[in-house]
């Protein structure tokens, strides 16, 4: 039986590091847009998804980060989760700049952090900049080697 914790608020930075380190997920979306001259977009986002028992904890994880929201992801579970450029640049970043990740959500980060360096440079509208920034999204998560 799954012991339940009643809390009504995140401890910690590093409690929350260590829970994205276990939990968290860094990745990018592609897509056909109509708004660039390329023809593509992307979109940094981060996320944190739990069964739908802990879909308060997901909230409180929102207010302590101050930004993001907790959306219903299926039928047992909801994610907290960031998808605003200004959001991931400004307060999830520094966040684990200061309150490192661990282990090898550390590397999903690092390519994180170099896609919005890109963006922030504005090369993602450039043909040159989506094709590096495609292979650094070819190399996360589940294709990293």
């Amino acid at each position: 039986m799954r012991t339940v914790i009643n809390t009504t608020k995140i401890p910690d930075p590093n409690w929350i590091a260590g829970f994205v380190t276990a939990e968290g997920c860094f990745f990018l979306s592609n897509f056909k847009s109509n708004r660039t001259k390329i023809g593509y977009a992307i979109q940094l986002m981060f996320k944190l998804t739990q069964n739908k028992r802990d879909k308060e904890l997901l909230e409180l994880v929102a207010k302590f980060m101050n930004c993001g929201a907790v959306y219903s992801h299926g039928e047992n579970a909801f994610d907290f989760t960031v998808s605003k450029f200004a959001d991931n640049q400004n307060i999830i970043i520094p966040m684990f700049k200061t309150y490192p990740i661990q282990g090898i959500k550390q590397l999903e980060y690092q390519d994180f952090c170099k896609v919005a360096a890109l963006i922030d440079k504005g090369k993602h509208l450039t043909d040159e900049g989506l094709a590096e920034i495609l292979l650094i999204k070819d190399r996360m998560n589940t294709k990293r080697k």
